[in-house]
């Protein structure tokens, strides 16, 4: 099992007090805190390491390419990826997806096709769609989920056809916390000859990507969410179908050769990898997901799923409060509203007592309208969460009703 009062230590955010309380951070489903294993790494390739990749030929250059590549190599063997050829490197996971719309959509898809998409998609899985829909007169469609945020198979089932060439879909929704049957829609949408793309931001935090199990085509995700930097994301895609995509963005790395007349394009990963790369931010996630690894993803799945559950219970014995999205195959994600307080003013209260929550439709606006709300409150858990945040949490709203 896990030493959460040693995990804590490692995240040097979580020592610091928040109005003189305990800092309680349950917004990790946003942007996960940072263990200074991750802060150190990157201190060090700025302080003593630093040169651009891919260019030099003197030591310092050659020496951070050579450490580059092997974290484009850990990212590969972090989802069981065949190659560290099918690993692109991105901004973030909005940016993956888009790269996937821009180009795979873009180069293969033609006027009467359709993409599915489910009800519990963020924005990003969601609006780079409906745009390329809108410019290749496609089909975007939306199948349902259940009331409670669970995975409707019928209703996935139904709403696919020979017409559907991509389904794009979460692998964990970020406002329910919602798991979805990542293995089974794969391998249904396939069946109809469609290819699959997976929205994995917030699985990658909780659970074990294996894309080779999965067989998905495509899958996305941050690396500032699975305790990393910001301004790193990764895109997996298959390495025959990146081979048939045309590049994202053009200019200096992603080419062959170029004269005035013509260019031609570098094999992937390269190709989608314009210009110079978030260098020290690579480096910087392939730390963090080493350091996952170290904790055990066992260890990992038992202390988060027993959470969850202790999560669960705590917030039904809140007298007036209502979860938004209790699927059974749920992680550890947990949206909610209280009688007669806005989420908003529920936030500023916590957030006196050292609580960090988030408020909003979470950038998935459709879906929380779905669920019948304008705007909720959610908390997230991470590794370094415990049961003292969480009766913390419950304290915090027990003191909010109060006010109201």
């Amino acid at each position: 099992m896990l030493d959460i009062a040693k995990i804590r230590a490692d995240f040097p955010e979580l020592s610091i007090k928040i109005n003189g309380k305990r800092n309680t951070f349950l917004d990790t489903a946003a942007s996960a805190q940072k263990p200074k294993c991750v802060i150190n790494n990157m201190v060090e390739t700025l302080t003593h390491k630093y040169a651009n990749v891919h260019r030099g030929s003197y030591e310092l250059s050659e020496q951070l390419t050579y450490e580059y590549e092997q974290a484009r190599k850990q990212v590969a063997k972090f989802i069981n990826a065949k190659s560290e050829k099918e690993i692109v490197f991105t901004r973030n996971a909005t940016e993956s997806i888009n790269l996937v719309a821009a180009t795979y959509g873009r180069s293969k898809l033609k006027s009467g096709d359709e993409i599915l998409i489910s009800e519990a998609e963020h924005h990003a899985n969601l609006i780079p769609w409906q745009m390329i829909a809108e410019e290749k007169s496609l089909k975007l469609k939306v199948f349902k989920i259940n009331d409670d945020g669970s995975f409707n198979k019928k209703e996935f089932l139904s709403a696919l056809s020979d017409k559907t060439k991509l389904v794009a879909v979460t692998a964990m929704s970020n406002v329910l916390g919602t798991i979805f049957p990542i293995a089974e829609i794969t391998k249904s949408a396939h069946q109809t000859g469609a290819k699959v793309l997976v929205d994995a931001c917030q699985y990658a935090v909780h659970s074990p990507i294996d894309v080779q199990n999965w067989d998905c085509d495509f899958v996305a995700f941050s690396g500032h969410k699975i305790y990393g930097p910001t301004g790193i994301g990764v895109l997996f895609g298959k390495y025959d179908l990146l081979c048939e995509m045309p590049p994202y963005q053009t200019g200096g790395e992603m080419i062959d050769t170029v004269t005035y007349e013509k260019t031609s394009f570098a094999l992937p990963p390269a190709r989608f990898e314009a210009g110079t790369p978030a260098i020290v931010e690579a480096l910087g996630m392939a730390e963090a997901l080493r350091y996952v690894e170290s904790l055990g993803w066992d260890n990992i799945i038992s202390h988060e799923q027993s959470l969850t559950e202790y999560t669960r219970k705590a917030l039904d014995n809140i007298k007036g409060l209502t979860q938004v999205g209790t699927a059974k195959e749920k992680g550890g994600v947990f949206s909610f509203v209280v009688d007669n307080i806005h989420p908003q003013d529920l936030a500023f209260i916590l957030s006196r007592e050292g609580v960090s929550i988030r408020t909003g439709h979470h950038c998935a606006e459709p879906l929380v309208h779905r669920m019948g709300y304008e705007t909720v409150a959610r908390a997230s858990l991470g590794v370094y969460s415990d049961k003292e945040d969480i009766d913390i949490l419950v304290k915090s709203i027990e003191k909010a009703k109060t006010f109201f």
